[in-house]
């Protein structure tokens, strides 16, 4: 392909989504002219089918469940009023609990305030947590995190012997959406044992994460552990992160510390108050998520010019409104006069936000 059909496809592929500050080039994707209208109706039956989803239909057959994750983040999403305000109460209530960790109000029975976050978990009740505390963790966090995630007898006795000094001053999250996994049990009664070996109530200690009536639910309420907080059975295990899962040990988070961030991030609305490991961020710094945006469907066409009232009009407006808090300006195709690719394998970074050719 010479230059000129090149910075032709090139110009009529670039999508460029304004104040997300993303710019995505599929031009070097080889795919003829005729894919985008081969793919029209399977991604309008798709988009039909996301729509169902979203509206509340049942996605998992066999256990007759909701698939609705995404309504973490946008409560208003959800599809009856009752699960939006168990969203936002759930959310309520863990800012009520961090804060109250934070002052001093909820201290542990022989020390003036806790330190650390030890998290029992395993698989998605684990991983979302570990992976934002792995990224965004800094010296200057309020606690530290630590995961107790499998049931390696040396693993389990190596936590907690680096935290023996640190118990009394732990707070412990047991997390189970069943209350009936049996690695998170046996890290549970690990970490319990020690606890009782220090001379250490271990309700004192532990809060639970898990569905209601659980059977981790009916033992901490019948322990007095310090709080239990919900997990729905609509929030898969590895898409939990933006539930109780994720938001109580949450570590500083470029998305989780705006106070001016669209309602989608739920639990942004003031620093002073934001889960377990917060510490103090600048009020003006800004950030855009880019992982709704990844799983996209491939549709490189400027939505300006199509309908109103199209699917892929709507859903781009919806998840736009959900990355920013004023709605954006989105088009396909350029903008500006972007940089001329100079070679097919080339990645360029000069739109705003960086351009990303795929290659």
């Amino acid at each position: 392909m010479d230059a000129n059909p090149l910075w032709q496809r090139y110009q009529d592929l670039l999508c460029d989504t304004g104040e997300l500050g993303i710019t995505l080039d599929i031009s070097r994707v080889p795919f003829g002219d005729e894919f985008l209208p081969s793919m029209e109706q399977p991604m309008q039956e798709a988009y039909d089918a996301m729509a169902g989803l979203e509206a509340g239909e049942i996605a998992n057959p066999d256990e007759g469940r909701m698939v609705g994750h995404y309504w973490l983040r946008n409560a208003s999403l959800a599809p009856t009023d009752e699960i939006g305000k168990d969203i936002a109460k759930t959310l309520k209530s863990i800012k009520q609990f961090a804060k109250k960790v934070h002052e001093a109000d909820i201290a542990p029975q022989k020390a003036k305030k806790f330190t650390d976050i030890l998290q029992v978990g395993i698989g998605g009740s684990a991983l979302g947590p570990q992976l934002v505390a792995d990224c965004l963790g800094t010296s200057k966090d309020k606690m530290r995190v630590h995961f107790l995630d499998n049931t390696d007898p040396d693993g389990i006795a190596r936590i907690l012997r680096d935290l023996k000094s640190k118990l009394k001053s732990t707070l412990v999250l047991v997390v189970s959406k069943s209350g009936g996994t049996p690695e998170t049990r046996n890290g549970m009664l690990e970490t319990e044992a020690a606890y009782k070996k220090a001379g250490l109530k271990f309700g004192k200690h532990a809060a639970a994460i898990t569905g209601e009536a659980s059977k981790l639910d009916t033992y901490a309420k019948k322990h007095k552990w310090l709080k239990r907080f919900p997990m729905w059975d609509w929030v898969g295990g590895r898409t939990s992160v933006m539930s109780a899962v994720g938001l109580l040990p949450a570590p500083v988070t470029a998305t989780a510390c705006l106070p001016n961030v669209s309602p989608a991030f739920l639990y942004a609305d003031s620093v002073s108050s934001m889960p377990l490991r917060v510490s103090g961020v600048p009020p003006d710094l800004e950030t855009t998520s880019t992982s709704v945006l990844l799983s996209l469907p491939f549709k490189p066409r400027s939505v300006r010019a199509m309908p109103s009232g199209s699917v892929l009009s709507r859903k781009w407006t919806r998840i736009s409104s959900l990355l920013v808090p004023k709605q954006s300006a989105t088009s396909c195709g350029p903008s500006a006069e972007p940089p001329m690719p100079t070679s097919s394998r080339s990645v360029k970074r000069s739109a705003p936000g960086g351009l990303i050719s795929l290659l």
